[in-house]
């Protein structure tokens, strides 16, 4: 469900240091069925994996299809208007000891960049002529013992080009894409993380 732009903000996160001249666009939350304080990176790797295998609904497939479209079109996702092009990655940001919490991280096959992994947050990113945008994952302590995902999605436009894409682009994001993607979330946690994880403490093993 979508959450206060301040539950993200009040958090002790290490995205803040890095990020002052991003904005909080849009948070959005999920409770973690019996998730314990060590899931974070269960739930992580669940997310990449249950990725590949998505099943978007119709509605969902063509709004991508026309924005990766739109971008072939107009230019807004080559390489030099991308990250390490024109939009300088925040990893350059990073101190040397959070840099490194990436270097053996398995990629994903979304169009996200890994930037960092902790032990309670990640972050990941994407650049294109349009914005820079950073998802932002978290997970938090509920006051009943639970965990929870969060996801931030922090946004820094492209001047006035990229301030009317975001305009125009949320009822879309609100109405499709956030509640297909914690539907998702769901469904990652379930097939690819819970089971995993009572394997594990089955066994014994980490």
């Amino acid at each position: 469900m979508r959450i206060p732009k301040a539950a993200h903000a009040e958090q002790p996160w290490r995205i803040h240091e890095f990020t002052r001249d991003f904005r909080i666009e849009d948070v959005w939350s999920f409770r973690v069925p019996d998730a314990g304080p060590e899931d974070f990176p269960v739930m992580v790797r669940a997310l990449k994996t249950a990725y590949a295998d998505r099943r978007d609904p119709l509605p969902v497939r063509f709004l991508f299809a026309v924005r990766w479209k739109l971008g072939a079109l107009c230019g807004w996702d080559t390489a030099e208007a991308s990250v390490g092009g024109r939009v300088a990655s925040l990893s350059d940001r990073l101190p040397p000891e959070i840099a490194r919490t990436v270097e053996d991280a398995v990629p994903g096959v979304d169009p996200f960049s890994e930037v960092y992994q902790l032990e309670n947050e990640a972050a990941r990113e994407l650049g294109n002529f349009t914005m820079h945008t950073i998802m932002h994952l978290g997970w938090v302590r509920l006051d009943d013992g639970g965990y929870e995902l969060r996801m931030a999605a922090l946004v820094k436009p492209n001047g006035l080009f990229g301030r009317l894409y975001m305009g125009f682009i949320m009822p879309f994001r609100y109405v499709f894409i956030y509640p297909v993607l914690t539907r998702q979330w769901e469904r990652a946690w379930l097939e690819y993380g819970r089971p995993n994880r009572r394997g594990r403490a089955a066994t014994g093993s980490e």
